[in-house]
């Protein structure tokens, strides 16, 4: 993969605030990713979580607090402008495109994109990793179960080739079987270079694959360390883990 000039964290959120209306979703919350990292963000509903992803995708601005790419304030830009930087999105509850097919759910990901070589190159890797989309490539989407459908949020988003993929809980409704399918896929995509942000809800699965974790509650960060640490910790056990 092409090497970045930038160093130091290749995403720093710095004390972000970020508000729906006059409630305070996130209340100062600070996170790194470090390039080729797994980092995961963790805790119950309503702690923040994804709020924290829309406004780094720039879906939501924040009020107060700098959010950095490679070394380039992205807080506040629209979110067409942090997907051409680099940043892709699979967003929580799918959001794929029902009556469309899977492969144009795919031309959609690479829509800022007009290499098509690699756009060919990229739309196999995809079907490599998921087979199963491509013996359904001119399937209308919606009539994909949730797992296929999960599985093409995930391809869509690689297809814009980013250097940073955010997953927003990619397990959310599968059957046990598929969210195993789906880590390993994750754990294979890293493997191969790409840096992830991911959050979840399923906290035991999510520290399993990840190098580093944030805990937030209620819009703060409450734990940080290596997922390894946090995964052996009480409080996170009890809170999070059912242990």
């Amino acid at each position: 993969m092409a090497t970045n000039a930038h160093t130091g964290p290749m995403l720093k959120v710095e004390n972000i605030h970020v508000y729906y209306g006059n409630i305070a979703a996130v209340k100062g919350i600070s996170i790194e990713v470090n390039a080729g990292e797994i980092v995961t963000m963790i805790g119950s509903n309503g702690a923040g979580k994804s709020t924290t992803m829309r406004a780094i995708s720039g879906l939501i601005a924040p009020r107060r607090g700098v959010i950095e790419f490679e070394g380039r304030k992205i807080s506040g830009m629209p979110g067409h402008e942090v997907t051409a930087l680099g940043i892709s999105q699979s967003p929580e509850g799918r959001r794929i495109f029902g009556r469309m097919t899977v492969d144009e759910n795919l031309d959609l990901g690479a829509f800022l994109r007009n290499d098509k070589d690699g756009i060919a190159e990229d739309r196999e890797y995809v079907y490599g990793l998921f087979p199963r989309l491509k013996e359904r490539i001119h399937q209308k989407a919606g009539t994909l179960s949730g797992g296929e459908q999960q599985m093409l949020a995930v391809a869509r988003a690689l297809m814009g080739r980013p250097r940073l993929l955010m997953l927003d809980e990619p397990s959310m409704g599968l059957a046990p079987m598929l969210v195993e399918l789906i880590f390993n896929t994750i754990r294979q995509i890293r493997e191969q270079g790409m840096t992830i942000l991911l959050v979840e809800q399923n906290a035991l699965a999510a520290l399993d694959i990840a190098d580093r974790a944030y805990v937030l509650e209620s819009g703060v960060v409450k734990q940080q360390g290596s997922a390894k640490d946090l995964a052996a910790s009480d409080d996170v056990r009890k809170a999070y883990l059912g242990g």
